[in-house]
């Protein structure tokens, strides 16, 4: 019986290593990221990530491997997406659980994205209100891809990298509100920070959509947001 029980646990705790290994990597937890705003190919990936397409393609092999995620053939590219939408909710308990044990966590957030204070951010609650009412306007500053993909409602398109030049399609009498992929996220800061410089009273929200599918809230799909 003793025996029998050791065999059982070494068996079922080689297969939870399994899904440890795959995500030791720093890249493979940033291309699960990637993914849990929407599917992509694997040349969007490695442009994202900042990897070749060879490598991407790798790391990609791994996390199929114990189907984190999977792919599908989409005309001549192949897509990848998480093979799970829990894969979502162990990301944010993955990223939960390293803010509370580990103070670099902290540490790197305050040297990379600053010293947030109250005043920068808006609450989901008072964003869905002012939503409602249209006394604010709310701005999506990821890629396109990942709008279309999903996005908060009454949110409009402008990719940090257009916001300059769209930046007279902004009402000047109303908050501006950036959001992008999440606390660790850096586009919806800089946008915040550009639209400041320009006169804009802007604020951040701090979720992504991730999170906001997490709460059970409404999210859509499609469309350019224009």
């Amino acid at each position: 019986m003793g025996q029998k029980n050791e065999e059982f646990k070494e068996a079922i705790y080689e297969q939870f290593a399994r899904i440890g290994k795959a995500i030791s990597s720093p890249k493979r937890l940033e291309l699960i990221d990637l993914l849990a705003q929407g599917e992509r190919t694997v040349e969007v990936l490695a442009h994202e990530a900042g990897l070749s397409v060879a490598n991407t393609s790798q790391h990609l092999q791994v996390l199929r491997s114990v189907h984190l995620v999977e792919a599908r053939k989409k005309g001549l590219y192949v897509t990848y997406y998480l093979g799970n939408p829990a894969v979502c909710e162990f990301m944010r308990s993955l990223r939960s659980l390293a803010r509370n044990q580990l103070a670099e966590v902290d540490r790197i957030t305050r040297r990379f994205l600053g010293e947030q204070t109250a005043l920068d951010f808006i609450d989901r609650e008072t964003l869905i209100k002012r939503v409602k009412q249209g006394t604010i306007t709310v701005i999506d500053v990821r890629p396109v891809e990942e709008y279309r993909a999903a996005h908060i409602p009454g949110s409009r398109s402008i990719p940090i990298e257009e916001l300059e030049r769209r930046l007279a399609e902004l009402p000047s009498d109303q908050d501006v509100v950036a959001y992008c992929r999440g606390a660790y996220c850096m586009l919806a800061i800089q946008a915040v920070a550009f639209l400041r410089k320009h006169g804009y009273q802007a604020l951040r929200l701090e979720e992504g959509i991730p999170e906001w599918r997490a709460l059970g809230l409404e999210v859509e799909s499609g469309g350019e947001g224009k």
